[in-house]
């Protein structure tokens, strides 16, 4: 069955070339290949302006989101269909068994892994996926059995309720798609065990990308006071007192997100050392500042404060203003974990006001560790999208 084609403006080929993967739709030739005629999800071929034009590859279609085109192949001989979904999982599986010995790790990062509007994280035999595109969505049932040859799991759920499918007209919803579903998912992480909650938790359950920064973060841990701030379910704060950490104090807003948290150390058998608090984090953080409240290390993973451009004021105020307070709860000579999911909070953004919010309170930073997104998150290098984690580990030192 042949394609439908969509052909490019003048020059729009630039941008595929260099490698990236998206067409926008101001990029279109509307008068060769009109928006209007073709439906949400729709497989296309890819051509360029020349005057013979040359087929870029294939990929798939929505007239109505502003990336319009996402690009599955440079072959146009290869479409997305089911062959090539097993291939690109087994292509993804590949590395994450290199990188790991045991199965707890996101295995499709989308663009990254050349599956646009596709996430996996894998939780041992659960699987979980996100779709997150109309054409992705119109290849849900080949996904489905895609995932079931190449991994055999005996549950696959999809969290499909991101509002990012509202971009693309799509409804949410979260289901059961395959298998039973135990009562606890289980994932290992830098040797400590955890529940991670895949039904109604944030995002798939679980937060892989941070694993290589936890790690490093244990390493400073030991014999200190730790307060977690937008704990989750105790990613941070449980490897901390697996590390050696004396107290460590969890920190959210959800009540449910503190019960994992009290489950998790139990897991880990660290309940004598992890408290929780519930509330809001910039109000606990003030509360504790009245109380004179002393820690010698504070991890601030906040969620994303600048999730659109037009975030990027308030947004920045927001991480100037928690990381601020965290500083004015650190001991002399404590360390501060400062992490952004902000896409649209740049690395030296992030640093400046790590710099300005230590003198403004008289205070000397060093910058100990940079981190970034684990391996099993690849960064595409066309797609600037795709390197969005930062991590700071820093040493706050009194002024002299």
């Amino acid at each position: 069955m042949a394609l439908a084609q969509v052909y490019l403006k003048k020059n729009a080929d630039r941008r595929l070339h260099a490698g990236h993967s998206w067409i926008y739709s101001n990029e279109i030739d509307t008068q060769k290949s009109p928006l209007t005629s073709f439906q949400a999800g729709q497989a296309v071929q890819v051509l360029n302006h020349d005057a013979t034009p040359t087929v870029m590859g294939t990929g798939y279609i929505n007239p109505h989101s502003l990336i319009s085109v996402r690009m599955v192949s440079r072959d146009p001989d290869y479409v997305l269909d089911r062959s090539l979904l097993v291939h690109r999982l087994n292509v993804a599986l590949s590395l994450r068994e290199r990188l790991f010995d045991k199965p707890y790790y996101r295995l499709v990062f989308g663009e990254s892994d050349f599956l646009p509007g596709l996430v996996v994280d894998r939780f041992g035999d659960v699987v979980v996926a996100q779709i997150t595109t109309a054409g992705m969505e119109l290849m849900k049932d080949d996904i489905i059995a895609a995932l079931e040859k190449v991994l055999k799991p005996t549950a696959i759920v999809l969290r499909n309720d991101s509002t990012i499918r509202e971009l693309e007209g799509l409804t949410t919803y979260t289901e059961v798609v395959s298998g039973i579903l135990p009562t606890d998912v289980f994932l290992e992480e830098n040797g400590a065990k955890f529940h991670a909650p895949v039904l109604l938790g944030q995002k798939t359950g679980w937060f892989y990308d941070h694993r290589m920064n936890r790690l490093q973060m244990s390493h400073f841990a030991k014999d200190l006071r730790v307060l977690d701030v937008f704990s989750y379910c105790g990613g941070w704060g449980i490897q901390a007192a697996r590390a050696g950490a004396s107290q460590v104090c969890c920190v959210d807003s959800s009540k449910t997100a503190l019960a994992h948290v009290v489950e998790n150390a139990a897991l880990n058998n660290v309940s004598d050392r992890v408290s929780t608090l519930e509330g809001d984090a910039f109000e606990v953080l003030k509360q504790m500042r009245q109380s004179h409240e002393k820690f010698d290390m504070v991890i601030l993973d906040p969620p994303a404060f600048i999730k659109r451009k037009k975030d990027q004021r308030t947004g920045e105020q927001a991480y100037r203003r928690v990381n601020q307070m965290a500083m004015q709860l650190l001991n002399k000579d404590g360390i501060l974990v400062s992490a952004s999911c902000s896409l649209h909070l740049g690395r030296d953004t992030l640093v400046d006001i790590l710099r300005a919010s230590s003198r403004h309170l008289d205070r000397n930073l060093q910058i100990l560790i940079e981190g970034h997104q684990g391996p099993d998150h690849p960064i595409h290098p066309a797609i600037a999208e795709t390197a969005y984690l930062k991590s700071f580990i820093c040493r706050v030192l009194p002024s002299s």
